[in-house]
């Protein structure tokens, strides 16, 4: 039976500037081979804009497909040279595009914010529209973050004729939903274009290096996740990604991978077996992970 954790339907992300081995597309087109994933989302800064086309065309000449294209919030020059060159090697990728912003204080404010919102994004969206493509919206914290928000900013997309529009959601940056995840599943699903896995922990230590970028497999709360994900009826691509630049970018690839197939195993009902133990976490790290049984 196939399912959305199934190899074919992970790509990778957060792999560019998040590396220590800071590879060049041509180690990193073999790194993906070697792992088993034909796809990845490419973010970048800005070290990379001059090896942009070098990215396409190497990932092109090693038939692994660059599935999103990270955006600038607001649309640029880097913008304009993202969209031609997509357009000259017709490349059919998402374009991602993330916000921020405090809480709106009342009503008058929130419809104000969705009004400015919706004006930032309209380059980014008639842009994609003369590409082919879609545009999703990236949750990255803040009001931008929010499910509830940018699905009005998806309907307010869609009356100026922008249909073409989704959302990624990202678990290291979904905190605030997971007490709610199955009902906030429920809301994105018609619109939801990606879902980047992390591991998640109940009570992470302050001292905890980056307390939000866990290995899979490793945090208490990981199968319940994965079980309100398959449950939820989406059958779109799924995101592993590194986020570290302080670790090699195929260690925690591989770390992720290794928890992702242990944590399988339990929404199966099967043997898991040992935690995986992985290359790029402090070992008591893992260890402070509890039960993982399955809800």
């Amino acid at each position: 039976m196939t399912s959305i954790f199934d190899i074919d339907n992970l790509f990778a992300w957060c792999i560019v500037p998040f590396d220590r081995a800071a590879r060049d597309a041509e180690q990193r087109a073999d790194m993906l081979k070697r792992l088993g994933l034909a796809s990845y989302v490419y973010d970048w800064r800005r070290q990379h804009v001059d090896h942009f086309e070098d990215e396409i065309v190497t990932m092109q000449r090693h038939g692994i497909r660059i599935r999103g294209w990270w955006m600038p919030v607001r649309f640029d020059d880097t913008s304009q040279r993202i969209v031609d060159l997509l357009a000259r090697h017709r490349l059919d990728c998402d374009l991602w595009i993330t916000g921020g912003g405090e809480p709106t204080r009342d009503a008058a404010e929130q419809q104000a914010r969705i009004e400015q919102e919706l004006e930032r994004l309209e380059p980014t969206l008639q842009a994609a529209a003369a590409l082919g493509v879609r545009v999703g919206l990236y949750n990255h914290g803040g009001w931008f973050g929010e499910p509830a928000n940018q699905l009005q900013l998806i309907d307010g997309l869609l009356r100026r004729g922008h249909p073409h529009v989704g959302i990624v959601f990202n678990l290291h940056h979904g905190r605030p939903q997971l007490d709610d995840l199955p009902h906030q599943l429920a809301l994105m699903q018609p619109h939801l274009l990606a879902l980047n896995l992390n591991g998640t922990m109940s009570q992470v230590s302050p001292d905890t290096p980056q307390p939000h970028i866990i290995p899979l497999g490793q945090g208490d709360r990981d199968v319940e996740i994965l079980h309100a994900v398959a449950q939820c009826g989406w059958h779109g691509p799924v995101g592993v990604l590194c986020h570290s630049a302080e670790v090699d970018a195929e260690h925690r690839l591989l770390d992720n991978l290794e928890g992702l197939r242990w944590l399988r195993a339990q929404l199966q009902e099967g043997a898991p077996g040992p935690r995986p133990v992985p290359r790029t976490w402090p070992e008591h790290q893992s260890q402070t992970a509890t039960s993982t049984r399955r809800p």
